[in-house]
């Protein structure tokens, strides 16, 4: 079960160091070879600290100078801030410029600034399509495929995250927010999603091949292009607006990192 996460953790290089870190009110933030992104715990109350102490007090008093290998074995805890933390210290290490051109071949200037609902809309057009996680233009979405939306906390058109094992296995696409891989669900999602075909999508996703050996079929994620402008921005409480701000939304599908490797 734990295979995914020892994988990522082992693609990070033993020898960086994480100069800086952002526990920031959307994004926490970890500068190392990059600027590695993740979203924030929205339950600001849900993690084993206890009054008065730090969300993360389990790590240590500083995070700054740790080994960022250290620092990523933190993806398997169970409390999500130290989780998230884990998570952007891969992403610090792997979602890098010329990473993506590895997997890809494309330069992170050919990446087009937009989500992966409208980028992938005409291919999901009148297909039976799920997305977990509320995310921003899904009502477009659902204006042109058989759209099933499935939340933690749903709201009124969305469903509860536990209808996963019965809505996933008839789908033909499948979206699946990065934050699956802090509250450790995403392995039992791909499974669900075996016969249709996954997106990981989110600034907390990693640009790793491990994933497309588990099951994804396409990363769309963040590189920082300009890390001084999205560390400002993430220190002001920035939310979307980090993407005018230096966040570079990119793609890059298994198809492609296959093509590369022949």
């Amino acid at each position: 079960m734990w295979e995914l996460y020892d994988e990522l953790i082992a693609a990070v290089p033993s020898n960086l160091q994480v100069d800086e870190c952002i526990l920031g009110l959307h994004w926490t933030l970890i500068r190392s070879r990059a600027v590695g992104m993740a979203h924030t715990p929205f339950d600001r109350g849900g993690g084993h600290h206890g009054p008065g102490s730090s969300p993360v007090s389990g790590i240590g008093d500083r995070i700054a100078g740790m080994s960022v290998r250290k620092l990523a074995e933190y993806i398997k805890s169970w409390d999500s801030y130290e989780a998230t933390l884990g998570l952007a210290a891969i992403n610090s290490a792997l979602n890098t410029p010329e990473q993506l051109e590895i997997l890809g071949g494309q330069p992170v200037s050919a990446q087009k600034q937009a989500s992966a609902f409208m980028y992938y809309a005409e291919k999901v057009r009148g297909q039976k399509v799920a997305v977990i996680g509320r995310f921003p233009d899904l009502e477009e979405l659902s204006r042109i495929c058989r759209l099933s939306v499935l939340e933690r906390t749903p709201g009124a058109d969305d469903l509860p995250d536990y209808a996963c094992e019965y809505v996933l296995p008839s789908q033909d696409y499948v979206f699946i927010t990065a934050t699956a891989i802090i509250n450790k669900t995403l392995p039992r999602l791909l499974e669900l999603s075996q016969n249709a075909f996954t997106f990981l999508v989110g600034p907390s996703t990693p640009f790793s091949s491990t994933l497309f050996n588990h099951g994804i079929d396409s990363l769309a994620g963040t590189i920082v292009v300009d890390p001084k402008s999205v560390w400002q921005a993430t220190q002001e409480g920035a939310a979307r607006s980090v993407f005018d701000h230096g966040a570079q939304m990119a793609k890059v599908s298994k198809r492609e990192w296959l093509a590369r490797r022949q």
